[in-house]
């Protein structure tokens, strides 16, 4: 059999480090005329190259029929929005951003972090390849250039005298196939003394959190920091900076610029990370091999729980319809018998159903018209957010349940 090639060293990629089966897109969401129409599954299988250790998935669908119509919205979650807003409230600072500063955001979504810096006076653009995201971007009276990023799409900036003093990309580099094209499309749009700053899922984090469930196929790829750093090496780019954030289970926020910048001083930050890396064995591939085992835990812990809970006659809902939750509720056989629903804050998404499983996304206000016994959050980041959306809960006895990164009923 051919062995798929690394996205980033074009080596051919053997080594499994997740195998979760056959699964729809994550984000795939269904009106219910769709229901009954033949639903594609795609292997969801992520590989280990062993030359430069980026964990990756092959390709089986076009980014256009991803992200052209996206149904994540960024501004739902308060937790986000409060995040993003202490960012743009600390780099403005620290950059002295001011009314002749451009700042560019890749992916940038509904205009959810652009607005913090427009507040500031601070002149803003941002690229999204998702119309439907980008008109809401618009409405908020942020300028959304609609497309792709890549290397054509930096040169269209140059042109226009857009590039960016700082060129952010917030949990966007996993989702590019082309990785090593996005990179260097970021070194084309970044000014000479600019700085680019990348938040993505820190892939030490996924395997101690056996976060298997952040895998699914808009994901192409997961980074170790010594993989990032060898990626942005490849393109002109130098990580001067590192930080270890709490956002999405565990992530970095790494800090960029050209490699001919002398006046950035590489941190403590980068040297220890690196150093931490190596000690676990980041660049061994021996390291790898272990995780589908906590895989396979999560699953039987979590349909033990259901099989228990209708023995017992105990009812469950789910809250959150994220991607997170169909990796999870499809690798693990969950059905509408058994989650007879989930619900959701985002419009956008409700009365829709969940790719795969086809259980119903409903309002949060069918929780408490339910009452169920127990509440299933699938969007297990944002548990304390939720529990606290969600204190009447307790007034009837229902509990919270979370599965990853083990099964915790609360």
């Amino acid at each position: 059999m051919t062995m798929p090639e690394c996205r980033f060293c074009g080596q051919p990629v053997r080594d499994i480090f997740a195998d979760l089966g056959r699964s729809p897109l994550a984000n795939g969401f269904l009106r219910p005329e769709q229901l009954d129409r033949e639903e594609p599954f795609h292997p969801l299988c992520a590989r280990v190259c062993r030359s430069c250790f980026l964990v990756q998935l092959e390709e089986f669908a076009a980014p256009g029929d991803i992200f052209s119509d996206y149904a994540y919205f960024s501004s739902f979650s308060d937790s986000w929005l409060r995040h993003v807003e202490t960012y743009a409230g600390t780099m403005t600072q620290k950059l002295g951003l001011h009314a002749g500063s451009q700042v560019i955001e890749i992916a940038s979504n509904d205009g959810y972090l652009l607005q913090f810096f427009q507040r500031r006076g601070v002149p803003v653009l941002g690229v999204e390849p998702a119309a439907n995201c980008a008109r809401a971007a618009s409405d908020r009276g942020i300028a959304t250039w609609v497309r792709f990023f890549g290397t054509e799409t930096a040169r269209m900036l140059v042109a226009q005298s857009l590039q960016a003093d700082l060129l952010i990309g917030n949990n966007v580099l996993a989702h590019v196939p082309d990785l090593n094209d996005f990179v260097a499309g970021l070194q084309i749009a970044l000014k000479p003394t600019g700085v680019i700053t990348m938040e993505f899922p820190h892939l030490q984090r996924l395997v101690e959190g056996s976060q298997f469930d952040t895998i699914y196929h808009e994901h192409f790829s997961y980074f170790s920091f010594l993989t990032v750093c060898a990626v942005f090496a490849r393109h002109g780019l130098a990580i001067f900076d590192v930080e270890e954030l709490p956002t999405h289970g565990g992530s970095l926020r790494i800090h960029a610029a050209h490699d001919t910048d002398t006046s950035r001083q590489v941190s403590a930050a980068v040297h220890d990370l690196t150093a931490r890396e190596r000690a676990l064995g980041y660049d061994r591939i021996e390291t790898y091999g272990a995780f589908q085992q906590q895989v396979e835990h999560i699953r039987r812990d979590l349909v033990a729980f259901f099989a228990a809970a209708r023995t017992a006659g105990q009812t469950i809902a789910g809250y959150g319809a994220p991607a997170k939750g169909n990796t999870l509720l499809n690798y693990c056989g969950i059905t509408p018998k058994q989650l007879p629903f989930t619900v959701d804050r985002n419009p956008h998404k409700q009365n829709l159903y969940l790719p795969g499983t086809h259980i119903p996304i409903r309002a949060p206000e069918a929780i408490e018209e339910a009452r169920p016994d127990y509440i299933l959050i699938l969007p297990w980041n944002l548990k304390e957010e939720i529990v606290a959306q969600l204190a009447t809960v307790r007034s009837w006895g229902g509990r919270f349940v979370v599965a990853v990164p083990e099964l915790r009923i609360f």
